[in-house]
């Protein structure tokens, strides 16, 4: 199912900052766990960060600990993904997804899925 849909993307160098947005016209995102999950080309999608229905509980992989934030403000119906000082080994198409409440690391145990938006880092 492709009920979010993530923007932000686009071309950034080696160290710079971008925001990622996931939102949804048709889904309260304010009932749901959202999670960012990346793929970059042939390799497997991978977990990334996750946010709780509430914004309370974060959780991250460790290559984004320290670098990227999650955040969400459920009055816009929108989740962020702040990334900070990225690497060219964050190239990938980044997507989020959602689920009950609360948070999950496995893109299985997600429900709702956006088409996902490009980050590209230059060096």
């Amino acid at each position: 199912q492709v009920q979010l849909v993530e923007s932000g993307g686009g071309l950034v160098s080696a160290g710079g900052s971008l925001r990622l947005s996931c939102g949804a016209s048709a889904l309260d995102l304010s009932r749901y766990a959202v999670g960012w999950f990346r793929q970059a080309p042939g390799k497997e999608r991978e977990f990334v960060a996750a946010i709780n229905w509430s914004g309370g509980s974060t959780g991250y992989a460790d290559f984004a600990k320290g670098r990227f934030t999650i955040s969400r403000n459920n009055a816009e119906n929108t989740v962020y993904l702040q990334m900070n000082n990225v690497e060219s080994e964050d190239t990938a198409v980044y997507y989020c997804a959602a689920r009950q409440y609360n948070t999950r690391n496995y893109a299985r145990d997600y429900e709702y899925w956006g088409q996902g938006t490009q980050v590209t880092v230059s060096s």
